[in-house]
């Protein structure tokens, strides 16, 4: 693989504004390697994050190892990279210079990687797939058992998170997403349905001191939002009820309303199987968010990932009612 020639320019100390071509995810300058992939993940991590333990926690090492390679590519380089400050990691002039360049290389690699993979007709190997917390805890992980089962030589590789992981960095093959928007265009899947939010409670909560009757005794339990009342309570079946308590991850909201700290707004998949929760009187299913199930263009046709998507669409649509709110009993 051959990319674009580039004009690298660096402080003297370097090379400055000698072109050399960039090749094999490397950037050269007088037929001498500047910077290899590994310093141009690292360089690019840190830069991004402005922090050497989140980017050794993005790259899986410590952050030793990281401030080791920034400092040899510094030395290799013959220029600061990077202001050292006690907020983080602040990119010099120097470091701006070359970050477009150490992009272009990473784009380079990562449409390699997709071009190799997508090419891959075999039922077997490594799949990474990243979805909720929520999806993979209370809903989806049978699901995924028996996939596994039904094609064992596919080793999946989970990644739980309520981040956007980026399929373009091959970050993840799969995704099964949460959202309220659509996709990237050079992402390709489709939208399998939108699931429903209700008002929920526990049992105990909503019996104590006749709640519903005394209604000052009754709080939301909020999530981070800055302030006093926000659009989803005034859009609610309950928005005179004040906030009380806050918490910002849906599986905590989930055990904090069990636990008995106020009323909040739970996905159904989550809360109507729960039997220590209870819809509040008068909540209704109300639409929620979109769920979607993605890959890049590029990996389309591996037939890992067809296979994938194909079975955890089917198995997606097979809890509709449960989704979409239709399996409450009171």
């Amino acid at each position: 693989m051959r990319l674009n020639r580039h004009t690298v320019k660096l402080k003297a100390s370097s090379c400055a504004s000698y072109p050399e071509p960039v090749e094999s995810a490397t950037l050269w300058c007088k037929n001498k390697p500047l910077m290899d992939w590994d310093d141009i993940r690292y360089f690019l991590n840190v830069s991004r994050t402005g922090s050497i333990r989140s980017a050794a926690s993005q790259l899986g090492v410590n952050h030793s190892t990281v401030s080791r390679r920034i400092n040899q590519l510094e030395k290799k380089l013959g220029v600061r990279l990077f202001d050292k400050l006690p907020t983080g990691y602040l990119i010099t002039p120097a470091g701006e210079e070359i970050i477009d360049y150490a992009m272009q290389i990473e784009e380079q690699t990562n449409a390699l990687k997709r071009q190799v993979f997508g090419r891959d007709t075999e039922l077997s190997g490594k799949l990474r797939v990243t979805l909720s917390e929520a999806l993979a805890s209370h809903l989806l992980m049978p699901d995924i058992k028996m996939f596994c089962q039904t094609y064992p030589g596919i080793h999946i590789e989970l990644v739980i998170s309520d981040d956007q992981f980026s399929l373009s960095k091959r970050e993840a093959d799969v995704a099964i997403r949460v959202t309220n928007g659509s996709p990237p265009d050079h992402l390709i899947g489709r939208k399998l349905l939108t699931y429903a939010v209700s008002t929920y409670a526990s049992q105990e909560y909503m019996k104590k001191e006749n709640r519903l009757s005394e209604p000052e005794n009754i709080n939301w339990l909020g999530w981070d939002d800055d302030i006093p009342v926000p659009q989803w309570i005034k859009q609610s079946e309950f928005p005179e009820i004040p906030v009380k308590h806050q918490a910002n991850h849906i599986v905590v909201q989930l055990i904090a309303t069990r636990s008995g700290l106020g009323i909040s707004s739970l996905p159904c998949f989550m809360a109507d199987t729960d039997p220590q929760l209870v819809r509040v009187p008068d909540a209704s299913a109300q639409p929620g968010r979109d769920i979607w199930l993605l890959t890049h263009q590029d990996l389309k046709q591996t037939a890992r990932v067809k296979a994938f998507t194909a079975f955890m669409a089917d198995a997606i649509r097979a809890h509709a009612d449960l989704l979409e709110g239709r399996c409450y009993t009171a």
